[in-house]
């Protein structure tokens, strides 16, 4: 985002609507409002070196507001104090009418990008707290990032190089969240609010930019993943480039689009296989649906007054599930019988749908496709394996 143009825009650069897609022409929908600068005026760097700057530091370590990944190590009592390279920026809703925050308050992007880093591979990768936990500090944090961003002149390149990053940590960290996460310390729906924020400002920083934008390509295909099944989202995909459309990323978030809108229940899940991580962690909210969808369309077609079987084996397969009993769990929370530990019997008038289909581990189509890797260099390198397109810039 050029300096020069960030006043417009940031009047919507963060959208709190959960039911909103991320849209690069959205308006401002409820939420906190970011007063412009007078015309002609240029938005400030920031200047700030740290993660939190000093003064949050020591306002929250007075208010006893820290998180315990924030608290120096060996600091305990009644008053733990901040360890300056633990404690991370949080977030805080804009006030009407509010002055901007100094430069010394900002960080700039170069921070900001490492903010991200540390987030990614010190707090995502903690085996010390809940996923619950760990996706609530995070999205907070990120949301500060976003922020900081907002309110200053950052370059096109830069700031979109920082909310991908961003994006990407975020997906990956409510892709981990458990089917008991609704209990824990992170609310579901304000997570998802807060990605569609995070594809909302990614995508006007694309629409508003002269580019190139080397990994636009997978992160349009992000969007889509994530809206799977969406009008909105599939039309706003199909307005982008001609150029852009054909990068094999955005080709195949096309492709399982379809397929999931058709029905086409073998197709989908052969293209869940072969997905990237990123772009599982993206598609994993819609695969519980995905799978009640495909055994409902089975139910229709093999139901019958004496029952057929089908081996669970065969359902494994067909829905990527991560084992028999997890097909077992599937089957019998939609009310169909088994036949010993093998079989499922298809009999009529037996098959139901009571609340929400069950979430599901995802081993196989998501958590399996690391391969090796960290979160921080997943999030922070350009995905080689998606064949990411480098556009030539309109001359």
């Amino acid at each position: 985002m050029e300096a020069s143009g960030a006043s417009e825009p940031e009047t919507v650069a963060l959208n709190y609507n959960a039911g909103r897609l991320g849209s690069p022409a959205g308006g401002l929908v409820g939420g906190d409002k970011i007063r412009p600068p007078m015309s002609g005026c240029k938005l400030p760097v920031g200047t700030c070196p740290d993660m939190c700057p000093a003064a949050e530091r020591a306002q929250r370590e007075k208010e006893r507001r820290l998180h315990r990944f924030e608290v120096a190590p060996g600091c305990r009592g009644d008053r733990p104090r901040a360890d300056p390279q633990r404690a991370v920026k949080e977030y805080r809703r804009p006030a009407a009418g509010k002055a901007r925050p100094p430069p010394s308050q900002l960080r700039p992007p170069s921070v900001l990008l490492a903010t991200v880093r540390y987030l990614a591979g010190e707090v995502a990768e903690r085996a010390d707290a809940s996923s619950a936990e760990v996706a609530s500090f995070v999205a907070d944090r990120l949301r500060a990032v976003r922020l900081d961003l907002a309110l200053q002149g950052a370059g096109d390149a830069e700031a979109a190089g920082v909310l991908e990053a961003a994006l990407a940590v975020l997906l990956a960290v409510v892709a981990r969240l458990g089917p008991d996460a609704v209990r824990g310390p992170a609310d579901p729906v304000l997570l998802q609010a807060q990605v569609q924020e995070g594809f909302g400002s990614l995508r006007r920083c694309y629409a508003q930019g002269a580019g190139p934008h080397p990994r636009e390509a997978v992160f349009q295909g992000l969007f889509l993943l994530y809206n799977l099944g969406s009008v909105e989202a599939l039309h706003e995909v199909l307005q982008l480039p001609a150029a852009l459309r054909s990068c094999p990323a955005l080709r195949r978030a096309l492709a399982v689009d379809s397929a999931f809108r058709e029905g086409n229940t073998a197709r989908l899940f052969r293209l869940l296989r072969i997905l990237p991580y990123l772009q599982s962690c993206a598609v994993q909210c819609h695969i519980g649906r995905a799978r009640r969808g495909a055994l409902a369309r089975l139910a229709r077609a093999l139901s019958t007054p004496k029952g057929q079987t089908l081996p669970l084996g065969f359902m494994v397969h067909l829905l990527a599930l991560d084992g028999p009993e997890e097909a077992r769990d599937l089957c019998q929370a939609h009310g169909l019988p088994l036949d010993g530990q093998e079989r499922v019997v298809f009999l009529r008038g037996r098959y139901t749908e009571k609340g929400l289909p069950p979430a599901g581990t995802c081993s196989v189509l998501v958590a399996s496709k690391l391969g090796g890797r960290t979160l921080e260099e997943v999030a922070m390198a350009e995905e080689e394996d998606e064949g990411v397109a480098r556009l030539k810039s309109p001359a």
